[in-house]
């Protein structure tokens, strides 16, 4: 699949300004504020910037820390990491593999069977319930 390209003019028409933010400038959304945080339907997470899919519902849980959180995305290679230094820290920021949209960050503290926390904004995400996928 070809990555997708576009000018910050085209995201900017196309996406709302917190979700430009975040996935085009790297920003982040408070905790417990977005709208998948706390969704527990069953269903698809889909890249806000270019639909492809990302996690399911069945790889969610409930981390505690105000984001949603996936043990592991829907195919390895939907999305590719990228050491990120920012504010003094090292963390492993997540971006979706055919756009690059910052999604988030993981970390080594998640549950069985991966151990990993994609700890992902919900600005990042489209969510789509179970009775209407394709």
């Amino acid at each position: 699949m070809a990555k997708i390209v576009k000018s910050d003019d085209e995201w900017q028409e196309q996406l709302t300004p917190e979700q430009y933010a975040v996935t085009r400038r790297h920003g982040t959304e408070p905790p417990f504020t977005g709208r998948y945080w706390n969704l527990h339907e069953p269903g698809r997470y889909a890249c806000v910037c270019c639909g492809q899919p990302l996690f399911n519902s069945s790889e969610k849980f409930d981390s505690g820390s105000g984001w949603p959180s996936y043990f592991q995305p829907v195919q390895p290679e939907a999305v590719r990491m990228e050491e990120d230094t920012s504010f003094g820290l090292k963390r492993m920021e997540v971006l979706c593999s055919h756009c690059d949209a910052h999604l988030g960050h993981v970390f080594p503290d998640g549950p069985p069977p991966t151990g990993l926390r994609y700890c992902i904004n919900s600005a990042a995400l489209n969510f789509l319930p179970a009775n209407k996928e394709k």
